[in-house]
């Protein structure tokens, strides 16, 4: 794959809405998988989107198995960025995980740059609905 994300481009804006430390511990670990495990994080991502984008157009129910699935998937690729609340142990436990999805499927909504990566509203729609439900059963 070797194409090049420019994660620097986004240290405003993440340091205006998280702060400066969030911004300097995600550019440490971008920085720190190298170019095979920055490859291997954006096919994840990639095969992941491809796969929201095909439930959405299959018009699933937002709360079925296999949208459950690619929500349990989610969290899990979520899981693989540190200073997340997926990454964050006992973070299940406290509530903070499913707070953070539901913030975070409301975003995919809101900001047409994560909507695209859904293939527009309707499918950020899908991934929002399916998040939320996935956090109201499997987080409580």
């Amino acid at each position: 794959m070797s194409h090049t994300f420019d994660h620097t481009q986004y240290k405003d804006e993440v340091e205006q809405r998280w702060g400066a430390d969030a911004y300097a511990a995600g550019d440490q670990w971008w920085r720190s998988l190298g170019t095979d495990g920055q490859d291997a994080f954006r096919a994840n991502l990639e095969q992941l989107n491809r796969d929201w984008i095909a439930a959405a157009g299959r018009a699933d129910d937002p709360t079925s198995e296999s949208a459950q699935e690619l929500a349990q998937r989610h969290v899990e690729w979520l899981g693989s960025a540190p200073g997340t609340p997926a990454h964050r142990a006992g973070s299940e436990k406290d509530g903070t995980l499913a707070s953070y999805l539901r913030g975070l499927g409301e975003l995919y909504v809101a900001d047409e740059r994560f909507a695209a990566n859904f293939g527009g509203n309707e499918g950020a729609s899908f991934v929002r609905d399916a998040l939320a439900h996935y956090a109201d059963t499997q987080l409580g």
